[in-house]
């Protein structure tokens, strides 16, 4: 049995926990927080004994070696923390999305992946839910035909909720190379937050295969249920030449020649768990295996944020962007000066 350990014991925690219910690979041995009263109580929550609770990530990393770390903190300290799972070379770390918020830790993540051992899986899970799964099936195996163009939408920010929609959309697509976006954003009541991003954001993405992307964040994303939360919509929708396939948080829909229309509903906290332990096994597979490359790695989630800042750019420039592309420094204080509301 493989070990894993969590770094970082906020709410969100809670997700890759409950996961373990479901993989059989591995077990969580060990936890760390700087918080005491949240490691206590994390602690026994997940079932992790006082001597496997740390305070100091470096000790823990010396004493239980985990085979799988899993980085479950704020973005403004990915490039820290990053390194420190590199530098104890841990086989596999799952970092919570998204992997970058601006140019400089985009390029510091980038290089950090080009020199170290420790391999990077980032956490967007949604790649793994089910019914995605089975969806994806029916595109790769050519049943709605020639893939044409792509809908990704979300009612939340873009590095916040828009990450997972583009991820979908990238893996929809076989992982095509994108080769320009052009886009534009406004909004800036949500770009000094923890996650830094514009309030809304609209990008057409061109990839080398000829598909097509439009990319709908915020209150220009249609609303997909009755719910008035803006974290429960999010949509992929796949335009093929003989069909289309789509899949949002609570239901999904095909058209096909051979099955026709079809439509079924969900319970996304039910998959969720799911994809979330299916992403786990992935990385715990990856962890012995370099012939089993995780789909949600850091080298393919890079490619999806420099889409993003290919975008934020492109709104800054009046022009598409070629991609892949260096993102300027200072994008965000940019990007504030020109939206500040």
């Amino acid at each position: 049995m493989l070990k894993a350990a969590f770094l970082g014991c906020g709410g969100r925690s809670r997700g890759h926990a409950h996961a373990y219910q479901h993989v059989t690979k591995g077990e969580l041995v060990a936890v760390c927080d700087l918080d005491e009263t949240r490691l206590k109580e994390r602690g026994e929550e997940y079932g992790i004994p006082k001597e496997k609770r740390y305070t100091d990530i470096h000790e823990m990393l010396d004493k239980e070696k985990p085979d799988v770390l899993h980085i479950v903190t704020a973005p403004i300290w990915r490039v820290e923390l990053m390194t420190i799972a590199a530098d104890h070379k841990v086989p596999v770390a799952i970092v919570e999305k998204p992997v970058a918020l601006q140019g400089e830790d985009w390029k510091q993540i980038r290089d950090l992946n080009d020199k170290c051992k420790t391999k990077f899986v980032i956490n967007t899970q949604l790649h793994f839910h089910p019914n995605n799964l089975m969806l994806k099936k029916d595109v790769a195996d050519g049943k709605i035909g020639e893939v044409r163009f792509m809908e990704a939408s979300a009612r939340s920010t873009m590095v916040d909720q828009g990450v997972h929609v583009l991820e979908l959309a990238h893996s929809y697509n076989g992982f095509a190379k994108p080769i320009k976006v052009f886009g534009n954003v406004s909004g800036g009541k949500s770009i000094s937050g923890r996650q830094p991003s514009p309030n809304t954001a609209e990008a057409a993405v061109e990839f080398e295969n000829g598909v097509r992307c439009m990319l709908l964040i915020g209150s220009v994303a249609p609303e997909t249920n009755d719910s008035g939360s803006i974290y429960s919509h999010k949509r992929i929708s796949v335009y093929g030449t003989k069909g289309f396939v789509q899949w949002t948080m609570h239901w999904w829909e095909r058209s096909t020649p051979e099955g026709g229309y079809e439509k079924g509903t969900h319970s996304y906290g039910q998959q969720d768990v799911l994809a979330q332990a299916a992403l786990t096994e992935a990385a715990f597979d990856w962890a012995v295996d370099d012939s089993k490359p995780h789909p949600t790695r850091l080298e393919h989630a890079l490619v999806k944020s420099n889409i993003i800042m290919g975008a934020y750019t492109s709104t800054l420039i009046h022009e598409p962007v070629e991609l892949p592309f260096d993102p300027p420094d200072g994008l965000l204080d940019a990007l504030k000066e020109r939206i500040a509301e």
